[in-house]
């Protein structure tokens, strides 16, 4: 992590936005008449993905990919105009919420104004030709951070007098896309001019699958792994056991297997790290596709809350939404109200504000019965612990907890503890102690 990463941040929910598909009317202004549903939810962060006029060039769909940015100081005059912005992140500070851009650092579109300035900014092939270093990026054109390029302190000056010049409208951090594949040398300049701006400034880097970062490796390709990227930012994507998750849930791997991959995280990164735990975003399925029941969609949902680090939410997701707006087109999110689930996402929110999940030692504890997650926090004099029944499983379970009765913090209910063990439901169970 930075060093001076601020671990309340594993208190907190951000909240992700693609203002296009957001609404009918895909505007920033219609993104502020959500704002009072987002807050009492409980996130305390607004994720917006790019909000820059979209490159025509080779475009994919309808409408384009909003990662194929044509210039980077503007906004799309589809979703408003710079002052319509100005006033969402004003209207998000009201609320005492945050609000953080997207940013692609890694390539433009093949139009952008950036490349018809300065196409020496640009990398380039062997043949002198401008490209990009993944094959189905097509719609797009890579940059070229490296010291070989003559222009490189140049080109670097620019990038960050942009991060910059967003900073000083107001926006209070920047998720930075495929950020391992832009050197972190170039990261840490940034953070330190940022932080002359916004000492509180939010750095939250996408960073990439294990196996992605290994083929790009093999290629050739500067990609960074996650310990490299926590140098820099405050926050990192949780790839590096999403990927594991899916091989589970394809029964590659068994769940003991698994689980030691977000193990090992105590230990390979800083003590101050944070990770942003998911279990979707506009990359990857819904949560609600992934786990049609929804016992396994509610123990999985909790399991990921409980984890240490930030959680996130996709919009649509607190409503059990299974369809995943497409990125290139027209493609409403579903806000048909799954009352039960977005209370049961809110309550979810308020247990994570408790400080344990923060200053507390998290551990996933060996398993005592296949098929079930148990894991603690302990801090202080206070315990936390959360058991997740993940394969339906049935019977008793043992704890390390005095016999009496406890109280449930995700529904409420009366637990009993009676000779050291638990019987056990398919509902998920946090217990204070």
């Amino acid at each position: 992590m930075a060093k001076d990463t601020k671990i309340n941040l594993r208190n907190q929910c951000m909240y992700s936005i693609y203002v296009r598909n957001h609404s009918e009317e895909g505007t920033f202004k219609a993104v502020i008449s959500d704002l009072d549903r987002i807050k009492d939810l409980g996130a305390e962060i607004l994720w917006l993905l790019p909000i820059h006029p979209v490159g025509q060039t080779n475009k994919k769909g309808t409408l384009g990919c909003p990662y194929s940015i044509e210039d980077y100081r503007k906004v799309d005059t589809a979703y408003g105009t710079l002052e319509d912005f100005i006033d969402l992140i004003e209207e998000a500070h009201k609320r005492n919420m945050k609000l953080i851009i997207d940013v692609v650092y890694n390539h433009t579109s093949h139009n952008s104004t950036l490349y018809k300035e300065h196409p020496e900014y640009f990398y380039k092939k062997a043949n002198g030709s401008t490209g990009n270093k993944v094959g189905d990026w097509s719609d797009i054109i890579d940059l070229d951070y490296s010291l070989n390029n003559p222009k490189q302190k140049e080109f670097w000056d620019y990038q960050i007098e942009t991060l910059k010049y967003w900073a000083n409208v107001g926006v209070d951090g920047f998720r930075c896309d495929v950020a391992p594949l832009v050197p972190i040398e170039f990261w840490n300049i940034a953070r330190r001019e940022l932080k002359e701006i916004n000492k509180d400034i939010i750095m939250l880097a996408e960073t990439i699958e294990p196996s992605f970062i290994e083929s790009l490796r093999k290629a050739g390709v500067v990609a960074h792994s996650d310990s490299e990227v926590f140098e820099a930012f405050d926050i990192s994507y949780d790839y590096d056991t999403y990927e594991p998750l899916k091989a589970y849930l394809d029964g590659r791997i068994l769940l003991e297997e698994m689980l030691n991959t977000k193990r090992i995280q105590e230990f390979i990164y800083p003590s101050n790290y944070v990770k942003m735990r998911f279990l979707e975003n506009h990359d990857q399925p819904r949560a609600a596709k992934l786990f049609p029941s929804e016992i396994d969609l509610v123990n999985w949902t909790a399991f990921t809350f409980f984890q240490k680090g930030i959680s996130l939410i996709y919009a649509g997701q607190e409503f059990k939404d299974a369809n995943l707006p497409d990125l290139f087109e027209k493609d409403l999110v579903n806000w048909t109200e799954e009352k039960s689930y977005s209370e049961f996402i809110k309550k979810l929110i308020q247990i994570k504000k408790n400080k344990i999940f923060a200053q507390g030692y998290y551990e996933i504890i060996k398993s005592k019965k296949i098929g079930v997650i148990e894991a603690q926090y302990k801090y202080e004099h206070k315990n936390l612990i959360g058991i997740f029944n993940v394969e339906r499983k049935m019977g008793f379970y043992p704890v390390d907890l005095k016999d009496g009765r406890y109280i449930n913090l995700i529904d409420g209910k009366e637990i009993e503890v009676k000779e050291s063990k638990i019987n056990l439901t398919l509902k998920p169970l946090v217990i204070q102690y």
